[in-house]
């Protein structure tokens, strides 16, 4: 609560202004690290981003890993053909393996597999950066609002003072109503200067509770505990520079995306190569006879288990500009 006075022509009338705060808890600056650190949604997400970053690296590594398939077709049998009698159930047990020999891509989609992690990390760490930077300066900015705000009412109490004193010595004859008046005037102007004070105060606040993950629609908002201090150093700019330039975690993640834009850049162009991939091919017929889909004779049907090995190799050597123009693309998008 505060009081204004506004000079009316002969009258000096005190208006009392009654200010209404949420209830406060005082927080240190350790504890808001510390709990910006633990709750602050945007170093919870970039930690979730990390996590899917594992699996991203799953994807592109998956490219070197054979591929298993295997099933067991089962069913009925009927019809009758020379030399058999009746229905009669059946399985059969298949396996397929395929490996990649050959892919020039492959070196490229291991890497790019770690640089998405690494991308991830970085992010991680910009986020805590960030956050704990702007929970530090919020809290900083309510420590030093609040001491001007003291200030600037200690001021107008010293102010204020003057006023009655004016006052005293113009019901004595001793002064004119411009010294009561001038007086009154600088009382005044503090008015503004302290409501700013305080409205930057709470504002301070709400940036205090944001990175804090507190609800600023909760009756209890954090107060900054201690003072403000300060202390002069020195900057070499230079050496600040460089320093920085190796230093900081959005540089790092910058230097990151080119590195991951390069291998996406080589896993495209890897399609102008050929590819060789082998297979493995395996069935096994518990019992004899069993008739392959579409056999109309003997000859076609499964004889016994059986192992067959191959390899494919694919060259694209027509694909009317499709790679090259991915190939463009992702070089424009390095180059951006």
């Amino acid at each position: 609560m505060k009081q204004r006075f506004l000079f009316l022509g002969n009258q000096c009338v005190a208006v009392t202004l009654a200010f209404v705060t949420s209830p406060a808890y005082s927080v240190t600056l350790e504890t808001v690290l510390q709990t910006t650190l633990e709750r602050n949604p945007a170093i919870q997400q970039a930690k979730s981003g990390l996590q899917q970053a594992a699996g991203q690296r799953l994807v592109f590594r998956s490219v070197a890993w054979p591929d298993v398939e295997l099933g067991v077709p089962a069913g009925v049998q009927g019809g009758h053909r020379a030399g058999e009698s009746g229905t009669k159930g059946f399985a059969v047990g298949r396996g397929v393996l395929t490996q990649t020999l050959f892919n020039a891509g492959l070196p490229a989609s291991l890497r790019r597999g770690d640089v998405e992690v690494l991308i991830a990390q970085q992010q991680l760490n910009v986020a805590v950066v960030d956050q704990l930077h702007a929970a530090r300066l919020a809290f900083y900015s309510a420590l030093y609002n609040r001491s001007l705000e003291f200030i600037r009412r200690e001021q107008q109490r010293t102010l204020q003072e003057n006023v009655t004193t004016q006052r005293t010595r113009l019901e004595a004859g001793l002064a004119d109503k411009s010294a009561l008046a001038s007086a009154t005037v600088q009382t005044s102007e503090l008015d503004s200067q302290i409501e700013s004070a305080h409205r930057a105060y709470l504002d301070a606040q709400l940036q205090l509770a944001l990175a804090m993950a507190i609800d600023p629609a909760k009756p209890s908002l954090p107060e900054a505990e201690g003072e403000l201090q300060s202390a002069p150093i020195r900057v070499d700019l230079d050496s600040e520079t460089a320093g920085a330039l190796q230093r900081r975690a959005d540089v790092k993640l910058a230097r990151l995306f080119v590195r991951a834009a390069n291998e996406d850049h080589r896993i495209i162009a890897a399609n102008y190569y050929p590819a060789v991939t082998g297979s493995i091919n395996g069935e096994y017929v518990p019992v004899t006879g069993i008739h392959r889909q579409g056999s109309t004779s003997r000859t076609q049907d499964f004889i016994g288990s059986e192992i067959r090995e191959r390899a494919a190799y694919t060259w694209r050597v027509i694909d009317n500009g499709k790679v090259g123009g991915a190939v463009l693309r992702a070089r424009s998008a390095r180059e951006i």
